[in-house]
């Protein structure tokens, strides 16, 4: 039993039924009227910087993200908050390292970026390749998530009723990427940062408010009510179980760090700004705006933790993905008036969009990679109406393969999957990102290794961590082949993704090595300060010549 009132119930289904009205006619309105590619990809760059940086905010903060690491903050107190903070770092990282060579390499996809100094429609299909292996796992944790949160907030039990929220969602998901594609998307992540972190602001200052604004005073009380004591306000909680503690939660920020912003749904964003100067100043609203998320998302897993207990988080759900919403719900007492029922209607509405914008973000961004790294390389010339309308096309057929595959693993431990995006995003796609923006003689063989060996390496290591059997609550705990001795692969993966790109690099010949240097040299002042600097800079006319004036005749 959720413990929720038949008022709050009836008022979440309302406000479920009005997000998913007004967000789907605002992507209708603000939809491409045209067959204009760089409409549909960048909505024509036109957000201002801090609505692109909401919107970079918004398809950084997924559902996992607000459920999963309230859940882990409620379950384990101090390794829930440093991976909070590790949720910060990655954007922070992005936005010193990576922003804007990113924003200046590409056009349209990732693919667009590394593609740039190494051309060749292998690399575009590798490119479209690994992205839909990082963003499906994560597409299925956040679908079959809408089962569980509606489930949990109005009361349903059935199967049945679950995958049908799945796929009524799931269909909701796709059109808002074929409808709205990048402005329209754009359009929903706003929309759902400003609920989730207005929302999530206000249950925060009541919790402080409960706790006589004494940040102590909530740790004490959420370590009293963890019954681990002690343990719960100190480092290694979480990963006491395993052979190696300390290595094994090392693993698991590194994956976070590295992964997080380099998911093709966030660096899509990157072209989405009009200039160098604006990705940089949407990178710094993103910024702000995930460091405030941090703040609440810590202050209501704490909350929970303290106010309701570390065994009812746990015997509502496993994982603790029921912390953020039990722990709001604290918030408001035993006694609950209607305008606290609206508050916390607020918040559950808030979750539900956050579920929607968060999926179809990440449809989009594999529909755009499918059309324009695999379709268009394979036509000579294709016309912007057939490369749009199989970009409309691969959304839904992405969409479909997601909603099937989620219903599949709905009843299943999730947190392999989201473990496994981060994994190929910190293995593959960083490594790919850095060498191609940063290494001179960085070959094609070498862009290719990286991509397909980093992300092998994942895919072979994931099935034997504890995540997936051995223990009672992996996805499989009837089972046990765990063979790795970490929960994530990234203290393996990444080293090994960085590792193929510079043997393959150096493998590659001196010939290869060369002409990709000076390929690089050629464009390296645009990636740096982007379009026109290769003229402004490298290709200026050279002045004329001095010629001596003629001598004035004499008078």
């Amino acid at each position: 039993m959720t413990g929720f009132g038949d008022t709050e119930q009836a008022m979440i289904l309302v406000g479920f039924t009005a997000v998913a009205t007004v967000t789907l006619l605002l992507c209708v309105m603000t939809g491409p009227d045209r067959d204009d590619l760089a409409e549909f990809y960048t909505g024509y760059s036109s957000l201002s910087s801090m609505r692109n940086g909401l919107a970079i905010a918004g398809d950084y903060i997924s559902a996992a993200t607000v459920l999963g690491t309230g859940g882990v903050i409620a379950l384990f107190g101090f390794d829930g908050v440093v991976l909070a903070l590790s949720t910060a770092l990655s954007l922070l990282l992005l936005m010193f390292a990576m922003a804007e060579p990113l924003r200046n390499a590409g056009r349209f996809t990732m693919g667009d970026a590394l593609a740039r100094h190494m051309p060749g429609r292998s690399v575009r299909i590798a490119a479209a390749a690994v992205t839909i292996v990082a963003l499906l796992p994560m597409m299925l944790v956040q679908l079959a998530g809408t089962g569980h949160l509606m489930s949990f907030l109005l009361g349903f039990r059935g199967e049945t009723i679950q995958t049908g929220c799945i796929i009524g969602v799931g269909g909701l998901m796709i059109s808002y990427a074929t409808i709205g594609g990048m402005k329209g998307t754009a359009l929903i992540q706003i929309i759902k940062m400003v609920m989730l972190l207005g929302s999530g602001a206000l249950v925060s200052l009541l919790l402080l408010h409960r706790f006589g604004w004494n940040p102590g005073a909530l740790f004490e009380a959420a370590a009293r009510g963890s019954g681990a004591g002690q343990a719960y306000l100190h480092p290694g909680l979480e990963y006491a179980a395993g052979p190696q503690p300390g290595l094994d939660m090392l693993s698991s920020q590194v994956a976070v760090v590295l992964g997080g912003a380099c998911l093709p749904h966030v660096t899509m964003r990157m072209y989405a700004a009009s200039s160098a100067r604006q990705v940089r100043r949407s990178m710094s609203w993103a910024v702000s705006l995930v460091a405030l998320f941090v703040l609440v998302v810590t202050v209501v897993g704490l909350g929970a933790t303290a106010l309701v207990g570390r065994e009812t988080v746990a015997g509502a759900d496993a994982a603790g993905n029921s912390a953020y919403l039990l722990g709001s719900r604290a918030a408001f007492g035993t006694e609950v008036t209607m305008v606290e029922a609206f508050l916390f209607t607020t918040v559950g509405t808030a979750l539900f969009l956050t579920l929607l914008a968060s999926v179809a973000g990440m449809i989009l961004a594999c529909a755009n990679s499918l059309a324009h790294d695999v379709f268009a390389t394979r036509a000579k010339e294709p016309s912007p109406r057939r490369e749009m309308t199989f970009a409309r096309l691969s959304a839904v057929g992405v969409g479909i393969v997601a909603i099937t595959l989620a219903t599949l693993v709905q009843h299943r431990s999730l947190q392999p999957l989201a473990t496994l995006s981060f994994c190929v995003g910190a293995s593959a796609l960083c490594p790919a990102l850095v060498y191609s923006l940063f290494w001179r003689r960085f070959t094609r063989t070498g862009l290719l290794w990286t991509l397909i060996g980093g992300t092998l390496t994942v895919l072979v290591l994931t099935p034997g961590t504890s995540l997936v059997s051995g223990t009672p609550v992996a996805a499989f705990p009837e089972s046990d082949f765990n063979w790795f001795p970490f929960t994530t692969t990234g203290l393996v993966s990444v080293p090994a993704g960085f590792a193929f790109g510079w043997l393959a690099t150096l493998a590659s010949g001196r010939k290869e090595t060369a002409r990709q240097q000076r390929r690089y040299d050629t464009r390296e002042p645009e990636l740096l300060a982007g379009a026109g600097a290769a003229v402004d800079v490298g290709a200026q006319a050279p002045a004329p010549p001095l010629t001596p004036r003629p001598a004035r005749s004499a008078r």
